[in-house]
């Protein structure tokens, strides 16, 4: 299967109201599909919430480092 099958098969299985957990460094779809999202660094949970407060306004230094690299905002 290829990235973008992989991704429109999770976005099915949410529709069907199946919860899903995931790993994954696909930030816009993160956004575009999560209920929650929960940002680890190191091993260890940093910051967790809804996907517009972790990608609009994150708090912790670590996600914000993060976003801007992987995001370019």
């Amino acid at each position: 299967m290829l990235v973008g099958e992989v991704l429109d098969l999770v976005r099915d299985l949410k529709a069907s109201g199946s919860t899903i957990l995931m790993a994954t460094h696909e930030m816009a779809f993160a956004r575009d599909v999560a209920d929650r999202v929960v940002f680890m660094h190191g091993g260890r949970i940093v910051e967790e919430g809804p996907p517009e407060q972790i990608f609009d306004a994150p708090q912790e230094p670590e996600t914000q480092e993060f976003l801007a690299r992987v995001t370019h905002r």
